[in-house]
């Protein structure tokens, strides 16, 4: 029985994926094991969105390596198929699998052979047409449940329609089936995730489904309490999504709704899909139905031809608005994109000193957010996440708290008061009595 492990770079869809070649290659007979136990084939599972994740996987082959000198290197996702032949060049790597080859990775590693030069399989990206599903539940807590892949937006500053091919996803029965397989499994959230994930519903090149059909059915599932959807394009986000956001007992308030940029000038150089007046009417009607609804956003800094005034721009339009928080992102040219050719490019120091304004102004945002839940009673589910002494989980509206480790188990869903928030950026939480009485005496 050959031994494999998996290391995954970049986004939910990502683990997910991985989680699903993991099952497939255990039901093949291979024994999972971690990444540290000296495996005989190594998976890494990677990401492409910045130079960074291009980075960090030529890093994790040479941990690779070290860790199990003689092992099988694969290399599959985003980076593999945008550049299989670079990727076959790094010394170590014996196989690359592209975005449609990496699902037929259990067979192909049941007749496996190390060869010189490395094996590359990766189709044209306009070849990937079908769809694979893919759901994780290693971590029971918190599944990531994929319902659609690729993109057929042409964002200037994406690579991701060239290493996923173009939208398409899965059935509505289906997605029901695999949330079900979930909640059978323990699994106490299910967060929905795709490329695009509010593009939901095409089929074989056809619409068939819209998201908001799908939100519909997910809200009738028993047996789970919280579905969470990962992220949704401002423009997709339509207003009776968000009143069945807000009506809902199970879909969680919070919105994940990348921005990019505060300024319309750069909107429209980006390509996106949507301008600042429609991203704020959206915030505003979450916030008037949804008063307790955590907002988070993606913004980008150093975009081709950023001035400082329409960073200033970018910066006003959000510190004005009623988010949550900010994932903050430094602009990298990436090649084969429309604005790797744009000119005016931003200074590497200027970039990474607008990227820390933002991140402050995120801290600020995060800690007035969970300021204003003090003294409230929430939810937690809490997750096997531990640090001195604490226990770490999440609200329904994503705050993060902690409880004292021995009053409670993971995967437990656990009535706290909010407290105070620390230092370290997490809210102190005490655990109400009688739920946790009623929890002790079920286990």
């Amino acid at each position: 029985m050959k031994k494999v492990a998996f290391h995954t770079l970049g986004c939910k869809l990502n683990f997910s994926e991985s989680s699903t070649l993991a099952r497939q290659l255990r039901d093949k007979g291979f024994a999972q094991v971690q990444f540290e136990d000296s495996p005989d084939i190594f998976v890494i599972n990677t990401c492409s969105v910045t130079e960074n994740a291009d980075r960090k996987c030529r890093k994790i082959v040479r941990e690779a390596e070290r860790i199990s000198p003689n092992a099988f290197i694969v290399v599959v996702g985003c980076y593999a198929q945008l550049k299989p032949r670079e990727i076959a060049r790094i010394e170590g790597v014996d196989l690359v699998l592209g975005a449609a080859e990496k699902f037929q990775l259990a067979e192909i590693l049941q007749s496996l052979e190390t060869t010189v030069p490395p094996q590359v399989k990766a189709c044209d990206i306009a070849l990937a047409r079908e769809y694979h599903s893919s759901y994780s539940i290693e971590d029971r807590t918190r599944s990531f449940l994929k319902i659609q892949d690729g993109c057929d937006y042409g964002c200037s500053f994406c690579t991701i329609p060239l290493a996923r091919g173009n939208s398409r996803s899965d059935s509505i029965e289906n997605v029901l089936l695999q949330a079900q397989k979930i909640i059978e499994a323990g699994g106490k959230e299910i967060v929905l995730t795709g490329v695009n994930t509010g593009d939901f519903g095409i089929i074989d090149g056809t619409r068939q489904h819209r998201f908001i059909e799908l939100l519909q059915a997910l809200d009738n599932l028993q047996g789970i309490n919280r579905i969470r959807i990962s992220s949704i394009e401002p423009n997709l986000l339509t207003e009776d999504i968000i009143y069945t956001v807000a009506s809902s007992k199970i879909i969680v308030p919070h919105f994940h709704i990348p921005l990019q940029s505060g300024s319309d000038t750069i909107l429209k150089k980006m390509r996106r899909r949507y301008l600042t007046g429609l991203y704020r009417e959206r915030i505003l009607l979450i916030k008037s139905l949804i008063p307790e609804c955590c907002i988070g956003a993606d913004i980008m800094v150093g975009f081709p031809g950023e001035t400082d005034e329409l960073f200033l721009e970018s910066y006003g339009f959000v510190r004005d608005l009623p988010l949550s928080y900010l994932h903050v992102f430094t602009y990298s040219e990436r090649p084969d994109t429309l604005a790797a050719n744009y000119p005016n490019s931003v200074p590497s120091q200027i970039r990474q000193q607008r990227s820390r304004m933002l991140r402050i102004l995120s801290d600020k945002k995060r800690r007035a957010f969970y300021q204003d839940h003090l003294g409230e009673t929430h939810s937690v589910l809490v997750e096997d996440d531990r640090t001195d002494g604490l226990i770490f989980g999440f609200t329904r509206n994503y705050i993060r708290v902690g409880i004292p480790e021995e009053t409670v188990a993971v995967n437990q869903e656990i009535d706290v008061s909010l407290e105070e928030v620390t230092a370290s950026g997490h809210v102190r939480g005490n655990v109400l009595e009688y739920r946790l009485t009623q929890t002790l005496a079920i286990q």
